[in-house]
């Protein structure tokens, strides 16, 4: 083949892959990590003013486990949840197949929680917790790449990895100190620029008060949110690894949440 040949067969490529992928489709890869991890941030703030009442029901193991990681300790927890105003509240059903004793109503709140603290979600006094995982002040925090493009539940999205940003900034409240040690990904959707599913890890171990009230050496969460019927998204899976000390005490602990029966419901 002649080398006019090649340059016409590489040209007639380039033009076919030209008509093949729409105007479209080439101008979402022109979007920068910071650009679409931005339009993340605002839908976020966008949808926890939307309308719209949802109830669900959401299963909550947590598992303890000793150091030769034997299971010590095995909690399931059946919460029925009411999501409004981009805020859940979530009202204890179960434990273990029985009605909640006094003391499961005080600790309602189940130990996956604290993956919701650290993607953004935060309780409020009325026992609500935001479904805004991304925030400015959170973002803020790492330095964001486009890793690839990929799909989930049949949609498409943005494969964006993270890591905090160096030097590591100033820490005012424990979970800074959290924040500067964690890394993962973010898969963010690529027609709404929902957050899709967000894989954390921690890099280096944290100490609680200098190692006084314990430390965290390792932290290993999943989290999967979904687009219902009605355009909202939701969180539908979780789960997590959580591996330390508390005071003297080596510990251990999985958590793993799935949420079903969702459905809409009429306004009060």
């Amino acid at each position: 083949m002649s080398v006019f040949s090649v340059k016409v067969w590489w040209f007639a490529a380039v033009l076919t892959l030209a008509v093949a992928f729409p105007r479209s489709v080439r101008a979402e890869t022109a979007f920068t990590a910071e650009e679409i991890i931005q339009k993340a941030v605002e839908r976020a703030a966008e949808s926890s003013s939307s309308p719209g009442r949802y109830t669900y029901t959401k299963i909550a193991v947590t598992e303890e486990l000793d150091s030769a990681g034997k299971v010590t300790e095995r909690k399931e927890k059946v919460f029925k949840v009411v999501f409004e105003n981009g805020r859940t509240r979530s009202k204890l059903m179960t434990v273990n197949g029985r009605p909640p004793a006094q003391a499961d109503m005080k600790k309602q709140t189940d130990t996956e929680s604290s993956g919701n603290q650290i993607l953004g979600g935060a309780k409020s006094k009325r026992g609500e917790q935001r479904e805004n995982f991304l925030t400015a002040e959170i973002v803020a925090r790492f330095d964001f790449e486009v890793a690839a493009k990929a799909e989930l539940n049949g949609r498409k999205a943005y494969e964006i990895s993270f890591h905090p940003k160096s030097p590591e900034l100033p820490v005012r409240h424990l979970v800074d100190r959290l924040l500067n040690r964690l890394s993962g990904t973010l898969w963010i959707d690529a027609d709404e620029f929902e957050l899709a599913r967000a894989d954390l890890k921690l890099n280096s171990e944290v100490n609680l008060l200098g190692g006084v009230i314990g430390t965290l050496k390792k932290l290993a969460y999943t989290m999967t949110r979904t687009r219902l019927a009605g355009g909202v998204w939701l969180k539908t899976s979780s789960s997590g690894d959580f591996e330390g000390r508390k005071l003297v005490d080596a510990m251990r602990i999985k958590t793993k949440s799935s949420s079903r029966d969702f459905q809409m419901a009429a306004l009060p």
